[in-house]
């Protein structure tokens, strides 16, 4: 039988949408559906974890260590613990990016990209070439399967749930080569670009990182995330952590709103799998009213205003 252990994501008081998005792929996979919650305070995270539907048991481990989100301090206690499991499941988000690959070094194996559908128990299929091509992939039965999953290709798992907790203490040596020293967010309170259900994206048409405000100032009315094009990010409006597309975030909001953003290839390869997509440029050309589900020619700069005195 599987034994599915999957890595927790937070921010160390609220567990992400990401977390529930891989239990949907582990259910998918068949097992016993475990999650891990490493921090310097578990307690509140496992609680959360431990309502959504399909998980089994949440294991939970304290350590002051583990207050930041470091991948070369949680990398070597996610191998010791997933040493027992069969698959070691983590969200294809920045901070599973950069997780994953460690833990499969650590248990000498390698790393499966970006699962977004599950074929058979070892056997998956993932995107290439910007999602123009998809392939399948198996993992070998003496091998741990070690992946991350594609967050747009998932629901997130439902709650209701009351898994059992267990805490253990930590049992992997902390590595000294590495310390935090300071974290730079950009967006302030708005929800994350890679789990808010909408997003408000600006593109080259904004002109200037000055007037991206009003970008913040809509996404802020209706709680969304904000997201920037890569002409954007290359002009220096906003910073490349900010930056939607296929050398960007890869996200599936409910609702992506684009204003001045042409529609590059490489920008709608990271928001195809969103619910509805609302593109406003001036340029009825636009490669972006291809994709959209509700487009608009029109100047950004006073359909805006026209929104926001709807809302």
């Amino acid at each position: 039988m599987n034994k599915i252990l999957i890595i927790s994501e937070h921010n160390g008081s609220e567990l992400s949408n990401s977390t529930a998005k891989c239990v949907s792929c582990a259910i998918e996979t068949g097992g016993s559906v475990h999650i891990l919650v490493l921090a310097a305070d578990a307690a509140d995270i496992a609680a959360q974890a431990a309502a959504l539907n399909g998980v089994d048991e949440v294991i939970s481990i304290n350590h002051p260590n583990y207050s930041h989100a470091m991948a070369a301090t949680l990398a070597p206690e996610i191998a010791a613990v997933g040493a027992d499991y069969s698959h070691v499941y983590g969200p294809s988000s920045t901070y599973g990016r950069d997780l994953m690959p460690r833990v499969a070094a650590l248990l000498g194996v390698n790393q499966v990209a970006d699962i977004m559908t599950v074929k058979g128990s070892r056997s998956f299929q993932r995107p290439v070439y910007a999602g123009n091509a998809i392939i399948d992939v198996s993992v070998a039965e003496e091998m741990t399967v070690v992946a991350t999953i594609r967050l747009a290709s998932w629901a997130a798992a439902s709650g209701g749930n009351n898994a059992t907790i267990s805490s253990r203490e930590t049992t992997a040596e902390m590595p000294t080569h590495s310390r935090f020293i300071d974290l730079k967010t950009e967006g302030g309170d708005l929800p994350d670009l890679q789990s808010a259900k909408r997003v408000i994206s600006g593109g080259r048409g904004l002109g200037s990182e000055e007037n991206f405000k009003i970008i913040y100032a809509l996404a802020s009315k209706l709680g969304a995330g904000v997201g920037a094009s890569r002409a954007a990010v290359d002009a220096g409006y906003v910073p490349n952590d900010m930056q939607v597309g296929q050398t960007g975030k890869i996200i599936s909001p409910d609702l992506y709103m684009a204003f001045g953003i042409s529609g590059a290839i490489q920008h709608i390869t990271g928001i195809k799998d969103a619910g509805t997509i609302v593109a406003i440029n001036k340029d009825a050309e636009a490669p972006i009213f291809e994709v959209a589900d509700i487009g608009l020619v029109g100047d950004l700069f006073t359909v805006i205003p026209e929104i926001e005195a709807a809302i």
